[in-house]
């Protein structure tokens, strides 16, 4: 199957093509044709499989220039936000279509702008109900609502703002008519009831949704409690890295372990977590995906939807306590196919998150020693073989770290 046989616009065909996509994904191939129909549909997918342009490419297909709101998508964060926008203007620069992107962090004058000519606002919520308090958001042209992440939105408290939203768009009546996108990775009770609510009668499309790529090898480094700053920096020294992202659960564990790995020589060192301006956050990940810095330290702000390719190495400081945030985090390497590799630091307190982890993608992580390193002893080291981190060119020519 091709773009082609989708039934996609004319307009929106034709950004798919100068991008040099040819055939969709599987999640693109089985939502795109149900979006076009005019169905509900309920999503989830593993990260990297290109669900973004699954409600984008038909939902753009689908509207005409206004200069009203049509399609409104909220987000959980500010980075999602800016790269659904971008990818809303990307594939829809032939349909003469506007997008405003709505967020907090930044003042309201460009946005009010936008908003003025708007066919499409891509939104967090918080920002959302307050353009609507000031009277420059109105949800009466809402043909395609579309909630992206809505477990995230779970997490951070975002669920009743969403549902005061869904209920300001129109709703199916025989004068009215609204479509509703609903993606997330996982459907908690709470999610379940909410879904049942703002939808009608959705079809569901799930690809693989507790899948990790299978070209990311990952292992767990046992270490002592008091070592694991002294293993991540020596896991630093001896892999061969293009680019690392490096999880902690803390902001203030994103800003000591950066602080940490600076004072070692590597300037090419960034942090990303909510405690940033949003200004510095952008810079930073604009920063990353440029080469400007080969090691992003950052929350789980950054785990989820961020689309950067080409990170050839992601670094759990510690095991995640949800499992699903691990699939997200290493999501980020071995996207496109690509080889990745993902570590993560494991420690005596932390057995119980890695069995979680281990049952919830359903394979036995292999315990690992790092040659040459001076550990002290630990009962999770007698089943660890000492093996050497293997080394990966990297795949461009790029600035190497110091």
């Amino acid at each position: 199957m091709s773009f082609t046989d989708l039934g996609l616009s004319e307009a929106v065909l034709q950004a798919v093509t100068e991008s040099g996509y040819e055939n969709p994904t599987p999640i693109q191939a089985k939502a795109i044709p149900l979006i076009l129909e005019g169905k509900d549909v309920i999503g989830a997918s593993q990260t990297g499989t290109g669900k973004t342009a699954a409600f984008a490419l038909p939902s753009l297909s689908k509207i005409k220039p206004l200069g009203k709101p049509q399609i409104l998508v909220l987000e959980p964060t500010r980075e999602l936000a800016h790269q659904v926008a971008e990818q809303f203007e990307h594939y829809g620069k032939h349909t003469g279509c506007k997008v405003a992107l709505l967020h907090g962090g930044v003042g309201y004058g460009r946005q009010d702008e936008q908003m003025k000519v708007a066919d499409i606002v891509v939104a967090t919520p918080g920002r959302l109900i307050d353009h609507f308090y000031r009277a420059t958001m109105r949800f009466g042209k809402i043909e395609i609502l579309i909630l992206d992440e809505v477990d995230r939105m779970l997490d951070m408290g975002f669920l009743p703002i969403v549902r005061k939203i869904v209920s300001l768009c129109p709703w199916n009546t025989e004068e009215t008519s609204r479509q509703t996108l609903f993606f997330s990775a996982t459907m908690p009770p709470a999610i379940q009831g909410f879904a049942q609510w703002c939808l009608k009668d959705p079809e569901e499309v799930e690809i693989a949704r507790r899948a990790v790529a299978a070209t990311v090898k990952h292992a767990f480094y046992p270490v002592s409690m008091d070592q694991r700053d002294e293993l991540l920096l020596a896991l630093l020294e001896k892999t061969d890295f293009h680019s690392v992202m490096i999880f902690t659960r803390t902001r203030k564990e994103a800003d000591a372990l950066t602080g940490l790995i600076k004072g070692t020589g590597h300037d090419e060192v960034v942090a990303m977590h909510s405690d940033i301006k949003q200004t510095d956050r952008m810079k930073a990940l604009k920063g990353f995906k440029e080469g400007t810095y080969n090691i992003l330290v950052a929350t789980d702000v950054a785990a989820r939807g961020i689309d950067i390719s080409g990170v050839t190495h992601v670094i759990n400081y510690r095991v995640p306590e949800n499992s699903e945030d691990y699939v997200h985090r290493i999501g980020r390497t071995g996207r496109a196919e690509a080889e990745g590799d993902a570590f993560t630091i494991l420690t005596a307190d932390e057995l119980d998150f890695a069995t979680s982890v281990e049952n919830f993608i359903n394979k036995k992580i292999e315990r690992r020693k790092l040659e040459d390193f001076d550990y002290k002893y630990t009962a999770l080291l007698d089943d660890s073989p000492a093996k050497p981190v293997r080394r990966k060119r990297p795949p461009a020519p790029r600035r190497r770290r110091r």
